[in-house]
């Protein structure tokens, strides 16, 4: 990384893999997650700023979602410590992280088919009293609570450009409205934290300038954002900054503007020796290359081999 960029006005020091933050929302020490022999997370310290659009990126395989899983109480770590707003939310359920103010959504969307989009919207407003046993009987209690929860999502609706549908089923629209849909319903709990898997993923074209405004538009009010994305496009376009990570680890943090430079980026995505002319590698370099290649195939060998045990 360039003497230009060793400083950023977000991070409090110089800029590196696991540096200090500013003012940082999220706080991860020492997470590790194993699945037999294989470790899929193994996040020594990362911060995640307040009020900034954080996209966190790396290959295929390399621990983001099982990280978002982690932090969000979908999954329990090995070990390891994170905070959300100074307050530790290491073996809290994914229900009251979410009450707490950070909710995410998924790679798969999770809306229920069978219900209108409207009532999946009101299903993401918190504290209903009229979920509770004994008040659900009792209309007075609930009725106007009910009220503004429908017109707060009649107002995200119409936001996201889903006023049109708010009757129809849930099934029937398309995989770019079932995503904006998810993160409509996700603004419903008025969340500090949005964390947003893949927002990108089988969305047709004409939706993706949509989906990146209203990206946009979540900084814009004043929430945090940590988006996994593959689109280089989307990340360079709206993120603020960029969290690497490869093999499990944070190998590099940057704004988008460098990280997209950086040596360990480039090796992340194609390889260390994805710049060597093959026809120019001694003996001793080739022979260094296929060991490491085996003692991979080892490794990856001896995983399957316990997960079968």
């Amino acid at each position: 990384m360039s003497s230009a960029t060793k400083t950023h006005h977000l991070v409090d020091g110089e800029v590196a893999p696991g540096c200090r933050k500013v003012d940082a929302i999220v706080v991860a020490d020492g997470v590790k997650r194993q699945f037999g022999g294989l470790t899929a997370v193994d996040v020594e310290h990362v911060e995640i700023p307040r009020g900034a659009i954080t996209a966190l990126i790396g290959p295929n395989g390399a621990g983001k979602t099982t990280f978002f899983n982690l932090l969000t109480g979908f999954d329990k770590p090995n070990e390891g410590s994170w905070s959300f707003e100074g307050q530790s939310l290491a073996g809290v359920p994914a229900y009251k992280v979410a009450r707490r103010g950070m909710v995410r959504t998924f790679q798969l969307t999770k809306s229920l088919g069978r219900l209108t989009v409207l009532q999946n919207m009101l299903l993401g407003a918190t504290g209903q009293r009229g979920e509770r046993f004994l008040s659900a009987f009792w209309a007075f209690l609930w009725r106007s609570q009910e009220r503004e929860n429908t017109a707060r999502a009649d107002e995200l609706l119409a936001r996201f450009k889903l006023d049109a549908k708010r009757e129809d089923f849930a099934a029937s629209l398309s995989g770019g409205q079932r995503k904006l849909l998810e993160m409509a319903r996700a603004l419903m709990s008025k969340p500090t934290l949005v964390m947003l898997d893949e927002p990108m993923a089988g969305v047709n074209p004409a939706l993706t300038q949509s989906l990146l405004d209203h990206v946009l538009g979540l900084k814009a009010d004043g929430m945090s954002v940590l988006f996994v994305e593959h689109d280089m496009h989307m990340v360079r376009h709206i993120s603020d900054w960029v969290i690497v990570m490869a093999e499990g680890k944070v190998v590099a943090e940057g704004p988008p503007e460098s990280i997209m430079q950086d040596q360990a980026v480039v090796d992340a995505y194609l390889g260390a020796h994805h710049d060597t002319d093959l026809g120019t590698l001694t003996n001793q370099q080739v022979q260094q290359i296929e060991q490491e290649a085996a003692e991979e195939l080892e490794e990856v060998q001896a995983a399957r081999e316990e997960d079968k045990a």
